[in-house]
């Protein structure tokens, strides 16, 4: 009677046995699966990419301002005043001068009344403009010279530069978007992957 009941005890461990190892397996699977779909999900979280977008637009932008051949100015764009005395003329002066110019009055909201302008030419000639920057770019289209083709798709939303330029009797306005790129511009330099061209958009002679 001893060994008939120790056998049917034996096969019951043997089957809870069995029970206890195929659930921790059928666990271990569930949970590797889970993890690869995690991996493979996209973030909820994951910034809007401009780049979806085409062609490129912007709501806000940076103002600077640059000046040459000038005895003096004023400026006042978006209740921001800007004014100076003599200035050398561009080619007097550093070859990056006017590509390395700062815009910075930042994230202006589209888009303020003119530029009011006063200065006075090289020769003493006293002159005035108003300069519309919300009717030069009245689209919102981002102004610059990178193919989409070669634009990365973790570019970020792009508040662009608008940079005016008085030189003499000439008013430029450039516009410059920082925009990354899927391969570096250099090779064997990482960071060149971008591009931040000053790109004309307007200009007029007083």
């Amino acid at each position: 009677m001893a060994q008939g009941i120790g056998r049917p005890d034996h096969s019951i461990r043997q089957v809870a046995t069995m029970l206890v190892a195929t659930a921790l397996t059928a666990t271990g699977c569930q949970t590797m699966a889970t993890t690869r779909g995690s991996d493979a999900a996209p973030s909820a979280e994951a910034p809007d990419r401009i780049v979806a977008d085409w062609p490129l637009r912007f709501m806000r932008h940076n103002f600077g301002i640059a000046t040459y051949a000038v005895q003096e100015y004023r400026v006042v764009y978006a209740d921001r005043p800007y004014s100076g005395g003599l200035r050398p003329a561009l080619a007097d002066v550093h070859p990056n001068s006017l590509k390395a110019t700062g815009a910075g009055h930042i994230t202006i909201r589209n888009f303020p009344p003119p530029v009011e302008v006063k200065w006075k030419s090289r020769d003493g000639t006293p002159l005035e403009a108003e300069v519309d920057i919300g009717e030069i770019f009245k689209d919102e289209l981002v102004v610059h010279e990178t193919p989409r083709e070669e634009m990365s798709e973790y570019t970020p939303m792009i508040n662009p530069d608008v940079v005016m330029e008085i030189n003499d009797r000439t008013i430029n306005v450039y516009m410059r978007a920082f925009i990354s790129l899927k391969a570096p511009r250099v090779e064997g330099n990482p960071h060149s992957d971008y591009r931040r061209d000053l790109v004309l958009a307007w200009s007029r002679t007083y």
